[in-house]
C-alpha cells in the first residue's frame, strides 16, 4: 500500500516537471518569435512650410516628437509660404504650415485644403543697422516704410513670395508706395539668408521675430528700430491637403499633423521654446 502511494507520488511529480518544462519551451519560443519579430516600417508624409519654422529651430524640436508618437518619417520642405501652399494646390505635400492668412483662405475656400486650425503666432518686427541713417523708430511700420522710401535707405526684400514677403509688400501697399531703385534689393532667398545679406549691406528688413532672435548672436551690425506695432501680428496655420481633390496624399498622417500642432502638450512645448537660451518665447500658443 505504501508502495503504491510513493508510485502515484512520483508520476505526480513526473508530470508536474513536464507540464512545468513544457511552458517554460513554450514562453521561450513564444519569446523568440515576439523577438525576431519585425517593426512596422514607418509611413511617409511630407510637410511643406515656411523657412521662419525651420530658420528658428523649432521644427528641430516638434518634428522628432511626430515621428516618434506615431511611426511616421516626416520629409520638410522649407520655403516661402507662397510656395508651400501652391505644392498644396498640386497635391505635392500632405500637410502645411504657414504664415500668410488671406493667402491660406484663398487655398481653403479652393478647397484644396481642409483641417484648417491656427497654431500659434509672434510678430513681424523692422530691423535695421545700428546706425540708422532713416531715423525710423517706435511702433508705426506703415509710416516708417515711407520715410525708407523718401530717404532710399537700403532695403532688403526677400522676395520669394514668402508669408514675411506678402507682408512687407502690403505694408508698402497701404504706404502707397511701389518699391524700386538701387536701394530697394531683392534676394529671393530665405528669411535667414536675407537677414545675412541686411547685415552685410547695412540695410532694413522685415523679419519675424522667432527668426531674429535665433539668429541675432551672427547679426552684429543690425538692431530692432521698429516693433509692436498691432498690425505686426504674425499668425501661423496648420492644415492638410484636401485627399478628395488629390488622390496620392497621405491624409491619414497629416490628420495626425494637424491634431499634433494643436494638442495641449505640443502647444505647451511651442510656448516654452527659446525661452531659456532667448529670455522670451519665440512663438506663443493659439489659445481661444
Amino acid at each position: 500500500m505504501l508502495k503504491n502511494r510513493y508510485v502515484a507520488f512520483l508520476f505526480a511529480l513526473m508530470l508536474l516537471v513536464l507540464s512545468a518544462c513544457g511552458k517554460s519551451d513554450t514562453n521561450d519560443a513564444a519569446a523568440k518569435e515576439k523577438k525576431v519579430e519585425p517593426k512596422a516600417a514607418p509611413t511617409e508624409m511630407i510637410l511643406a512650410t515656411t523657412t521662419s519654422t525651420q530658420d528658428s529651430g523649432l521644427l528641430d524640436v516638434l518634428i522628432p516628437m511626430f515621428e516618434k508618437q506615431n511611426n511616421v518619417k516626416v520629409k520638410t520642405i522649407a520655403v516661402g509660404t507662397g510656395q508651400a501652399l501652391e505644392m498644396g494646390t498640386k497635391g505635392e505635400a500632405d500637410a502645411l504650415l504657414v504664415h500668410a492668412p488671406a493667402a491660406e483662405k484663398a487655398v481653403v475656400d479652393a478647397g484644396d485644403a481642409i483641417n484648417y486650425k491656427r497654431v500659434m503666432y509672434n510678430d513681424f518686427i523692422l530691423v535695421g543697422p545700428k546706425e540708422n541713417p532713416a531715423g525710423v523708430s517706435g511702433d508705426d511700420i506703415t509710416a516708417a516704410f515711407k520715410k525708407l522710401a523718401e530717404t532710399k535707405a537700403t532695403f532688403i526684400s526677400r522676395g520669394d513670395d514668402s508669408g514675411t514677403n506678402k507682408k512687407e509688400l502690403s505694408i508698402w501697399t497701404l504706404a502707397n508706395i511701389k518699391p524700386a531703385g538701387d536701394w530697394y534689393v531683392s534676394t529671393g532667398q530665405g528669411m535667414g539668408q536675407t537677414l545675412q545679406v541686411a547685415a552685410e549691406k547695412k540695410g532694413y528688413v522685415l523679419t519675424d521675430r522667432a527668426t531674429w532672435l535665433a539668429q541675432a548672436k551672427n547679426l552684429d551690425t543690425l538692431q530692432i528700430v521698429v516693433e509692436g506695432g498691432k498690425d505686426l501680428m504674425n499668425i501661423y496655420h496648420v492644415m492638410q491637403v484636401n485627399p478628395e481633390k488629390h488622390d496620392k496624399i497621405n491624409s491619414k498622417d497629416a490628420e495626425k499633423f494637424v491634431e499634433f500642432m494643436v494638442d495641449s502638450k505640443t502647444q505647451d512645448v511651442i510656448e516654452n521654446f527659446g525661452k531659456k537660451d532667448y529670455g522670451q518665447s519665440l512663438f506663443y500658443k493659439y489659445t481661444e
